[in-house]
């Protein structure tokens, strides 16, 4: 993507919209349990403003991120859940201002950055468009995580294309960081977005396929629901075992979640 302002809009557009479910929440409402084990609608708004004041630092200042890389290395599992413990516990009022004020930083951040820029990360180093992507595809994944707990059924849009994009491309990363080897070929990716149209990657020939809606895509490589729970299809072995594993975030594999059917 040679021109990062239309990523960077629609990171801002998704933040705003999960800005518009939380901002009129009742305090007692911020206790509210998301689906993610042991976090709640405040975890989850203390999670993006961590992370969006990480790639804050990975923007602005790479020795101060490299630290930052440091602590994560000595708690790899558990800094996550540390940041977002330590902004949870915040008045609501405090930890949405610090979100708001974080996230505009970075979005000014980004657009002030000189083209062709790669900035470091915990995974593979990202450029403007790429850190935008990170940044809307987390705001995303956590948004649903509030909406589920507030009974709210978000709408769809074309922006989650940007998740798209980054699962597929994240394909290889998912096996990488299980030990796994790589399938050695593409696969074609063949989704349909929100308004019906066809999203589609990798060879038109590829005999290795995947294909379904792409929402359902969507919440699959975030792991915000089962694969058993979602019209995702693979056709071949190795198709079929990335749909397993899929992850569109850095770091270690995620837990995912359980299938609706285990709870029955």
């Amino acid at each position: 993507m040679s021109d990062p302002s239309s990523v960077i809009d629609d990171l801002h557009q998704e933040s705003e919209e999960l800005d518009l479910l939380v901002k009129d929440l009742a305090e007692s409402r911020w206790a509210l349990a998301t689906p993610a084990a042991g976090w709640t609608v405040a975890h989850q708004i203390a999670h993006l403003a961590w992370t969006d004041r990480s790639a804050l630092l990975a923007v602005t200042d790479a020795e101060a991120f490299a630290k930052e890389v440091e602590k994560a290395m000595a708690s790899p599992g558990g800094f996550v859940d540390e940041g977002a413990e330590e902004g949870a516990g915040l008045p609501p009022a405090t930890l949405l201002a610090d979100w708001r004020a974080g996230r505009t930083a970075l979005e000014e951040a980004l657009r002030a950055a000189p083209a062709g820029t790669r900035f470091p990360w915990y995974g593979p180093p990202m450029s403007v468009a790429s850190m935008a992507t990170g940044r809307l595809m987390e705001t995303w994944a956590h948004g649903q995580d509030v909406a589920d707990a507030l009974g709210v059924a978000r709408t769809p849009t074309d922006r989650l294309r940007h998740v798209t994009r980054i699962g597929v491309r994240a394909r290889d990363f998912a096996f990488h960081v299980r030990g796994l080897t790589p399938p050695a070929t593409e696969f074609r990716v063949e989704l349909v977005g929100p308004k019906g149209e066809l999203w589609a990657y990798g060879p038109e020939e590829a005999p290795q396929r995947v294909t379904g809606p792409a929402l359902d895509f969507c919440l699959l490589v975030t792991q915000r629901a089962h694969r058993a729970d979602l019209a995702v299809r693979a056709d071949g072995p190795d198709a079929d075992r990335w749909l397993d594993i899929a992850q569109a975030f850095a770091g270690p594999p995620g837990q995912g979640r359980a299938s609706k059917g285990d709870a029955r």
